[in-house]
C-alpha cells in the first residue's frame, strides 16, 4: 500500500514550532471556529453522518446519525458501530475492504433494518477515509445513513395493492364466467319444469312425477344458491368508489349487532359494548363500513366458544376515532398472524380467505388503519382507527 499522504492538519501541526504565542492562539481560535461551523453544517443535514475507525469505534456522529442508531453524544469515541448495528458487520467482507487503497476507493452500499431505538429501514453508504480518524495513525470510514422507511412502506403497500387488485380482477372474472353456465342450467331447468307439467296433464303416474318434481326443486334451489353466492362474492371484491358521507359509526355498529343478535344468543355468547356518551362522526361509505364491522364481529363470533365473551370498546382523540373488538377465542398463532390479510388465507375449515383482505382494502381506501393483536389460548384484539370528521386543532397552553 502506498505511504499515507500528509493531511492538512499534519502540515499545520508541523509548523507549530515556527509560531509565537499570539499566532498560536489565533490559530487555535480559527480551528475552533471552523470546527463549530462544520458541526453546525453536519447537524443540519437530515441524513445521518458517522465517522468510524477500523475497529468500528464511532469518532464522530451528527445529530441525525446519533438519533438513527440510538447513540448518546457522551458515547462518541467509545461506542462501537458493529455492536449497535450487528447486521452491518455480518454483511461486510473486511478482507476485501482492507485491501482497498486510495486509487480504488470502494463505496459499500447496504439496506438494513434497525430495531433500536425505533424500527426503521435505512440505506447505508460506507466510504473509506484515508486519513487518521482516531487517536492513532489509523484510517477509517465515513458512514452515511438515509432513512427510507416511508419509501419502503410505500413501495410495499403499492405492491400489495397491485397484488390484491390482480387477484380481485381474476376472481371477479372467474365468478362472472361461472354465471354463464348457471344461466344455461336455469333455462334448461325451466324447460324441464314445463315438460314435467305436460307429463302430469297426460296422466303420468303420480309417484314418478313426484320424484322428478322433487329433484327439479333441489336442482333449482341449488342453482339459485350458487347464483346468490356469486352475486355476493362479486359485490364483495368488485372495486367501487366509496360514497363518502358523514356518519356515526355506532349507528352502523348497532345495525350489525341487531343482525347478529340471534346468533349471539344461540351460541350463548356474552357481548359487552361500552360507548362514550359523545362520539365524533367520521367520513365513510356506510355500506363498506358495515361490511368491515360485520366481518370483524363475525370472525370474533366464530373464534369464540360457547359461553365466551366479546367486548367492544371505543375511544377518540383530536384526530381519530378508535373501535376495538376483543374476544376470548382461541387466538391466532404468530406465524398465521403475519398472513391474516393475504388473499385466500384462512384458519377456518369453511372460510374462503377473502374477508380480511377486503376489510384491509376498505380501511385503506378510507385512510383508516387496522391492527390485530392475538395470543393463542387467550383471544384476539382487533383495533380499527378512523379519521374523525373535522379533527379539532390541539391548542397549546
Amino acid at each position: 500500500m502506498a505511504p499515507r499522504k500528509k493531511s492538512t492538519l499534519d502540515r499545520i501541526l508541523g509548523r507549530l514550532d515556527d509560531l509565537d504565542s499570539a499566532n498560536l492562539a489565533a490559530l487555535v481560535q480559527r480551528l475552533a471556529r471552523e470546527r463549530r461551523l462544520l458541526e453546525t453544517v453536519f447537524n443540519s443535514i437530515q441524513d445521518g453522518v458517522l465517522v468510524i475507525d477500523t475497529t468500528g469505534i464511532i469518532q464522530f456522529a451528527n445529530t441525525a446519525g446519533a438519533h438513527l442508531i440510538g447513540l448518546k453524544m457522551p458515547e462518541v469515541g467509545k461506542a462501537v458501530l458493529w455492536k449497535m448495528v450487528p447486521d452491518l458487520a455480518r454483511s461486510l467482507d473486511f478482507a476485501v475492504i482492507d485491501e482497498t487503497g486510495p486509487e480504488e476507493t470502494q463505496v459499500i452500499s447496504r439496506e438494513i433494518e434497525l430495531t433500536y431505538p425505533d424500527r426503521r429501514f435505512v440505506r447505508l453508504l460506507m466510504v473509506p477515509v484515508f486519513e487518521s480518524v482516531g487517536a492513532g495513525d489509523e484510517r477509517g470510514f465515513a458512514v452515511i445513513l438515509s432513512d427510507i422507511s416511508e419509501e419502503k412502506a410505500s413501495t410495499e403497500e403499492l405492491i400489495e395493492n397491485e397484488k390484491i387488485a390482480s387477484i380481485m380482477n381474476l376472481a371477479a372474472g372467474v365468478a362472472h364466467e361461472l354465471g354463464n353456465p348457471l344461466n344455461s342450467l336455469t333455462i334448461h331447468l325451466q324447460l324441464m319444469e314445463r315438460r314435467l307439467a305436460e307429463l302430469e296433464e297426460k296422466g303420468t303416474p303420480e309417484a314418478e312425477t313426484k320424484r322428478l318434481r322433487k329433484s327439479l326443486g333441489i336442482c333449482s334451489s341449488e342453482v339459485s344458491r350458487l347464483d346468490g353466492i356469486i352475486e355476493n362474492f362479486l359485490d364483495a371484491v368488485r372495486p367501487r368508489d366509496a360514497e363518502m358521507a358523514e356518519l356515526q359509526i355506532f349507528d352502523v355498529l348497532q345495525e350489525v349487532l341487531d343482525l347478529q343478535e340471534e346468533e349471539l344468543g344461540d351460541l350463548g355468547l356474552e357481548i359487552d359494548v361500552a360507548v362514550p356518551s359523545e362520539v365524533p362522526k367520521i367520513l365513510g361509505d356506510r355500506q363498506q363500513i358495515y361490511q368491515v364491522l360485520f366481518n370483524i364481529l363475525k370472525n370474533a363470533i366464530e373464534a369464540t366458544e360457547r359461553g365466551g365473551r366479546i367486548e367492544i370498546r371505543s375511544s377518540h382523540d383530536d384526530t381519530y376515532v378508535f373501535l376495538q373488538f376483543r374476544d376470548t377465542g382461541a387466538g391466532i398463532e404468530a406465524d398465521d398472524l403475519s398472513k391474516i390479510f393475504n388473499p385466500y388465507f384462512t384458519t377456518k375449515t369453511s372460510g374462503h380467505g377473502l374477508g380480511m383482505m377486503i376489510v384491509q382494502r376498505i380501511m385503506r381506501e378510507h385512510g383508516a388503519k387496522i391492527g390485530i393483536d392475538s395470543r393463542p389460548g387467550i383471544g384476539t384484539v382487533v383495533t380499527l382507527q378512523f379519521l374523525r370528521k373535522g379533527p379539532r386543532t390541539r391548542l397549546l397552553e
